[in-house]
């Protein structure tokens, strides 16, 4: 699938589109899309990123711009994290956040990465073997593993549009911080203007282009219509409030292409 203190921003629109897909193999988004939450079934996506995860790393590189990073390092700071205090990273994927959170708490601290993709979370687990304050989990945003109240922060990177809802995976990621701690999300954003119009050329064209190149195109052509079917910031920003969160803001990283959202649990 962050925080830090409000951000006043221009509102960012986002459209909505079809594609065609492939009914076998990638979950369908659809025109039918209910306004906070992404209709395609859990174990479909959980499925899609299973196929996908061996190339995810690489994809997620070139898709963004080599901006990963740079957007991950903001996401953790503004966790605002300290060595001895734990975290839960939601649509954990393959594992960076969780680990680059972990490399903020210690080894006195505690990172949980969860993920409902069996896949994701396998090459996690490898990949991080040897890191004693951090633990990947099979899970669903929808329920988290965890006890109330039983984190310091909970972040998500690039998850969030992939749920089918947006109010209650934000409510289940307040429900395990603790007071006064933050919750983060990092996502694909839609800007307008002549930068938008390059970004929708990137997604809807180049973006299922190179996923055909490599043997996933009916995975990046979900990519397109869930970034398409994602509210815009402002109303991201609605449901947080919505779901018990205060102090949320939100601010436009790479001009806009991606957005940061902040709350505390009060």
């Amino acid at each position: 699938m962050a925080r830090r203190g409000p951000v006043a921003t221009p509102p960012v629109h986002s459209a909505r589109m079809t594609t065609e897909r492939d009914p076998e193999t990638a979950p369908d988004p659809g025109a039918a899309t209910p306004p906070d939450g992404n209709p395609a079934a859990t174990a479909e996506v959980a499925a899609m990123f299973d196929r996908i995860a061996r190339a995810y790393d690489p994809m997620n590189a070139l898709i963004s711009g080599f901006q990963e990073p740079r957007w991950r390092r903001r996401l953790v700071a503004l966790a605002v994290l300290e060595t001895g205090m734990s975290a839960v990273d939601v649509a954990t994927g393959t594992g960076k956040v969780a680990a680059s959170l972990a490399d903020r708490v210690g080894p006195f601290g505690r990172v949980t990465g969860v993920d409902v993709s069996n896949g994701m979370v396998s090459i996690a687990r490898r990949a991080f073997a040897d890191r004693v304050e951090l633990e990947f989990v099979l899970g669903d945003a929808l329920a988290l593993p965890l006890e109330d109240a039983s984190v310091d922060a909970a972040t998500i990177a690039f998850g969030m549009r992939n749920i089918p809802d947006y109010g209650r995976a934000f409510a289940e990621m307040a429900r395990v911080v603790r007071p006064d701690g933050r919750v983060v999300c990092l996502e694909i954003a839609r800007p307008g203007g002549l930068l938008g119009r390059f970004g929708r050329l990137w997604f809807e064209r180049i973006v299922p282009f190179l996923g055909r190149l490599v043997g996933y195109g009916d995975a990046y052509r979900y990519l397109v219509t869930s970034v398409a079917g994602y509210p815009a910031p402002e109303r991201i920003a609605e449901i947080m409030r919505e779901a018990g969160l205060v102090e949320v803001a939100w601010v436009p990283l790479s001009l806009g292409m991606v957005t940061l959202h902040t709350g505390r649990r009060p």
